[in-house]
């Protein structure tokens, strides 16, 4: 029960903002074309400026596991590869191809991973968590620029897939992060306080725009889209990346990331990134919209099968 509960206090403040974009677009107070500037504000303006945050405050040189990294970093190039292979040839339409290779390799791990490693580790504990979510961000930034720029419509361009990743603010500003990080460059307080605060911003903000963007009734044109990806994210990425972990001898603090990178629910960022980038904008909803939702479910079971084979 507490696992469960765990799961739904990490979740479900996620879940209303985006009920809370539904209302005002109910209500008329969101829609149309201040919907499309809030959703361009999200990807060019805060959610840059979170990854920003994120990347620059890690302790990079605190438990870092080059085993885990290694293995981690293996686990999400396997899945984007196999994704870049197989769902071209299940789906026709080259913006619903991008959305959905994206949603499957593509984890919220900066918002899920800590709250959830917090709680099953302990603050002693959570530091190789801490370490992933800095490096797994930007590489998930860079394969989903390339997975979109790749699917953009038409033959792809490498010129293209190349510009887009190099001028695409999210990347920008990880690898802003990074170096800074790396070479211990001090912000200013009130820079620090701005940054920090603008980068909480970014979460509830995009959410609230992916509620507005929610169509109901896009759910039956989607549906195979929907379950094939939900199915894939939530049920045969994690019990693929953590039953190998497992094999290879990773146990609690060095499970729990692997986990959870590889079952949380589709990040919030692919959803303006795809409108942003010529995929499927409605279909990247949904599945966000429907992986964070049954990650309630999905992400308390592999909690409680971890904890039952005593590995966790």
């Amino acid at each position: 029960m507490d696992n469960l509960i765990l799961s739904f206090h990490v979740v479900a403040p996620l879940f209303l903002c985006i009920l809370l974009g539904v209302f005002l677009k109910r209500i008329g107070m969101l829609g149309g074309r201040s919907l499309e500037d809030l959703n361009r504000l999200c990807f060019k303006v805060f959610l840059p400026i979170y990854l920003f945050q994120n990347t620059y405050t890690t302790r990079l040189s605190t438990a870092f596991h080059a085993g885990l990294v290694i293995y981690s970093l293996c686990v999400v190039a396997a899945a984007f590869g196999l994704c870049m292979l197989l769902i071209p040839r299940i789906e026709k339409a080259n913006a619903r191809r991008g959305v959905m290779i994206q949603a499957i390799f593509r984890s919220n791990f900066a918002l899920f991973g800590l709250p959830v490693a917090l709680s099953l580790c302990g603050e002693e504990r959570v530091g190789p968590t801490a370490v992933l979510v800095g490096i797994l961000v930007p590489v998930y930034n860079v394969l989903a620029v390339v997975t979109l720029e790749t699917f953009r419509g038409g033959k792809p361009d490498p010129k293209k897939v190349v510009r887009g990743i190099a001028t695409n603010p999210l990347i920008i500003s990880s690898v802003l992060g990074i170096l800074m990080n790396l070479l211990r460059i001090p912000l200013p307080v009130p820079v620090s306080t701005a940054v920090a605060d603008l980068g909480r911003v970014a979460t509830p903000l995009s959410l609230v725009a992916l509620g507005g963007s929610f169509v109901l009734g896009s759910v039956r044109v989607y549906a195979r889209q929907i379950t094939f990806s939900v199915t894939a994210k939530l049920v045969l990425f994690p019990f693929l990346a953590t039953s190998i972990a497992v094999l290879l001898g990773f146990r609690d603090e060095l499970l729990v990331p692997v986990l959870v990178f590889s079952g949380a629910p589709t990040a919030v960022s692919s959803f303006p990134m795809a409108q942003q980038m010529g995929g499927d904008g409605e279909l990247a909803a949904d599945l966000v919209v429907f992986t964070t939702g049954f990650c309630v479910l999905t992400m308390f079971l592999w909690i409680f099968f971890c904890k039952q084979a005593g590995v966790m």
